[in-house]
C-alpha cells in the first residue's frame, strides 16, 4: 500500500494524528465527519499498513538535563556493505545518539546527538564516537538554537 492509495479522509486522519497523536478516536471522528467505528477501523488499517509506525511523546530535552545538540559528520574507512551496517549497528546503542542517517558524498552518516553539557559530549565523542571501529573522521557542529522543529511530512491539505 502507498499513498496513492489512501482517500481524502485517509490524508485527514494522518495529518491530525501527526499533529496530535492521543486525539481520541470520538474527536478524531468527529474531525473527518465519519461515525467512531468507521474511523477507528481506517485507523488501524493505517497502523497495519505502516503509514502509521506508533505514537510518542514529545519531550523537551532541557527539561530533563539534556542541554547539548550536536550534529556529528562521520566519514568511514570503509564503506562495504557488511561495515555501514556495523557502524549502523554500533550507532543503535549509542543513547546519546537520537537520530542516524546515511548520506551521499564526502561524509558517510551525520549524527544527531544530546547530552547534558558539552563536557558530557567530549567525553562520548572521544571515548565512543572516535574510537569506534571503522570511523576515520568525526567533524561536529554545536547547534546554537532550534528555529524549526516539525516532526513527520507534510501531508498537503
Amino acid at each position: 500500500m502507498n499513498r496513492n492509495t489512501l482517500d481524502f479522509i485517509d490524508i485527514k486522519i494522518l495529518d491530525k494524528l501527526q499533529e496530535n497523536g492521543r486525539t481520541s478516536n470520538v474527536d478524531l471522528a468527529d474531525y473527518i465527519d465519519l461515525s467512531a467505528p468507521p474511523c477507528l477501523r481506517r485507523v488501524r488499517s493505517l497502523e497495519n499498513s505502516g503509514f502509521i509506525k506508533g505514537y510518542h511523546a514529545e519531550l523537551d530535552p532541557p527539561k530533563l538535563g539534556f542541554e547539548v545538540t550536536v550534529f556529528a559528520m562521520v566519514g568511514l574507512h570503509n564503506q562495504a556493505e557488511s561495515d555501514l551496517i556495523a557502524f549502523e549497528e554500533r550507532i543503535s546503542q549509542l543513547d546519546y545518539v537520537r537520530e542516524c542517517h546515511m548520506l551521499n558524498g564526502e561524509i558517510d552518516f551525520i549524527l544527531k546527538c544530546v547530552a547534558p553539557d558539552l563536557s558530557s559530549f567530549q567525553s562520548f565523542l572521544t571515548n565512543e564516537l572516535t574510537s569506534a571501529p571503522n570511523v576515520a573522521s568525526v567533524k561536529t557542529s554545536l547547534t546554537i538554537r532550534q528555529s524549526k522543529y516539525l516532526p513527520g511530512v507534510p501531508l498537503g491539505k
